[in-house]
This record gives C-alpha cells, sequence and structure tokens, in this order.
C-alpha cells in the first residue's frame, strides 16, 4: 500500500490534522515480534508461577494436583494465607503472597537486588479441609475401645513380627488390641505373644485380620508411629465428616481463618478421607490483568520501532 496522508478530526479546534500512516512497515515490524518475545531469555519469565496442574482446571489427575500443591506451598504458608472470603457457602477464597529469595541482576555488589514475591489467590472446599483435620486428629489421639476375650490367643507370628508387636504395645493398645507377652517363651513359636482383647464399636467389627494389617503397616513405619487397620480409618472418616462443617453453611471470617490455619497442621492437607480435594490454584493475581502490563508478565510493545 502506497504511504498516503490520512485526515483526522480534531476534537478541540474543529480543524484538520494531516497523519501519514505507512501500512507495509507496521506489517513488517509487527510480523516481527513474535519471533523477538520468542527470543527473550527464560530470566525474564514469570518467577515462582504455581504449575497449571495445580489450578481449577485441572479435572483430569488429582495425583499430579497434589504433586503440584506440595511444591509450590509449604505448611507455614497457610498460617499466613489471607482470607478473601466465603464462595456460594461451600468454599473459601484465600490469597497466599510469599516473597521469594531475592536475586542481584549482576555480581556487582553495588546493582540492584531484585525480590520476587509470589501472589496467588487459591480456593478450599471448606467441608473437604475441615473433614481431614478432624479424621486426621482421630487417628492421632483416638484409642479404641477394648473387650477382653473369654480366653486369650495364641499370635503365630514370626520372629520378626513378634518384636515388632512388642516395640509398638501402645501402638496396638492404641488401636483396641491389648497383647499379653511372656518374656519366658520360646521367640517366634507361636506361645510367647497371647491376643487377652481385641477392638469393639458399634458398628465396625474387628478380628485377627485387622491385627495383622496393623502388624503389616508397622513394618514400614519408625518405631511407635501411629498406624490404623482400613476398618478403623473408615470408621474415623464417617465420624470426621458428621462433626465437620457443611456445604450451605455459612462461616464468619474466625471460622474461615481457623479452617485455613488447621491446613498446616496435617500431614496430608491435599485431599479428605474420600477422596476429595481440598484446594485448588485459582489465579496468579501478577498476571489477572490489574497493574502494569511488565508486573503482569506481557512483552511491552517499543513503539519507537514503527518509525
Amino acid at each position: 500500500m502506497v504511504p498516503r496522508p490520512e485526515i483526522i478530526r480534531s476534537e478541540t479546534n474543529g480543524g484538520d490534522i494531516s497523519l501519514r500512516f505507512d501500512a507495509d512497515k507496521v506489517k513488517r515490524v509487527w510480523s516481527e515480534k513474535p519471533q523477538q518475545i520468542h527470543n527473550q531469555p527464560e530470566k525474564e519469565a514469570i518467577i515462582g508461577k504455581v504449575p497449571v496442574d495445580a489450578g481449577v482446571s485441572n479435572t483430569e489427575s488429582d495425583d499430579m494436583a497434589t504433586a503440584a500443591l506440595a511444591r509450590v506451598i509449604e505448611k507455614s504458608d497457610f498460617t499466613k494465607m489471607e482470607v478473601v472470603g466465603q464462595f456460594n457457602l461451600g468454599f473459601i477464597v484465600v490469597r497466599r503472597r510469599k516473597a521469594l529469595l531475592p536475586t542481584s541482576q549482576s555480581n556487582s555488589p553495588e546493582s540492584d537486588v531484585k525480590v520476587d514475591v509470589m501472589d496467588d489467590l487459591f480456593i478450599v472446599d471448606q467441608h473437604a479441609a475441615d473433614e481431614k483435620y478432624n479424621f486426621e486428629t482421630l487417628q492421632s489421639t483416638t484409642r479404641i475401645q477394648s473387650q477382653r476375650l473369654y480366653k486369650s490367643q495364641p499370635l503365630e507370628l514370626t520372629a520378626a513380627d513378634e518384636l515388632l508387636a512388642v516395640e509398638n504395645i501402645e501402638v496396638l493398645r492404641q488401636n483396641g488390641f491389648e497383647i499379653d507377652v511372656d518374656e519366658l517363651g520360646a521367640v517366634g513359636q507361636g506361645s510367647r505373644l497371647k491376643l487377652a482383647a481385641q477392638p469393639v464399636s458399634k458398628s465396625t467389627v474387628f478380628d485377627m485380620k485387622d491385627l495383622e494389617e496393623v502388624i503389616h503397616l508397622l513394618r514400614d513405619r519408625p518405631t511407635g508411629q501411629m498406624v490404623r487397620c482400613s476398618k478403623a480409618r473408615a470408621m474415623f472418616a464417617m465420624r470426621a465428616c458428621r462433626k465437620s462443617v457443611m456445604v450451605g453453611m455459612p462461616l464468619t471470617q474466625h471460622q474461615m481463618t481457623s479452617v485455613i490455619r488447621h491446613m498446616g497442621t496435617m500431614d496430608q492437607p491435599w485431599n479428605c478421607p474420600h477422596g476429595r480435594p481440598t484446594m485448588r490454584h485459582l489465579l496468579d493475581i501478577r498476571t489477572s490483568g490489574s497493574g502494569p502490563q511488565q508486573s503482569r508478565g506481557l512483552a511491552q510493545v517499543d513503539w519507537s520501532s514503527f518509525e
């Protein structure tokens, strides 16, 4: 297109302004922009960005979401998260601002030090988060009631499992299994350990298979660490669900803050005992559209290149 003057009507004095517009040059310069942006050094990318797998758009894999959240959120972060509000009477929106390690723009001591700050919104399922806290609390503190047997039953265990049971006798008692130890009995012969009482619950029936499961779980745990059989975990999950805040329940600022702070005390805060996700990443405030383009990680246009 041949450059030609365009007429623009001025709103101030009603006069005309002559403006030359070279469409071919604009087209050529603009077409070079994608390549220039692609060749920008990686250090200009947003630092500390939360992986996409941790976001609400990931509906395919809970495992990937859990792994992504665990990489970018530490337990201490929950103590500093700010509650923004409650959404749809079922979710808590929180803001996490976190300063990353300062980075220097050069090796010179006099150079400016740049501190990058992560600024993200997360959405928390109020029922799932509170349920997981109550579940883990029950897991670690509940002592299941036991009922003594009419006659003690000898436990036919290997020598290794006998030693494991003796070392974790208190864990077994917390699970409702009372074990009598005959210090003079032969190891691994089925006469040293006897089951004197087993756990009881209103709706859950425990048996020897549950004791075997507990001992099996103890093999891979440090001495004294609490483990529970699958029946006990299901029982605790049901109790935790009933005592947790429900979807549809309006929460005060204090209640919402309490749910978030409790997440920082959990071993695994990412899913409720039934597998329901507790939280997902909503958005990076730095790229949400507020503030200057450079703070949003967008490439600014150098208008001088069009001259």
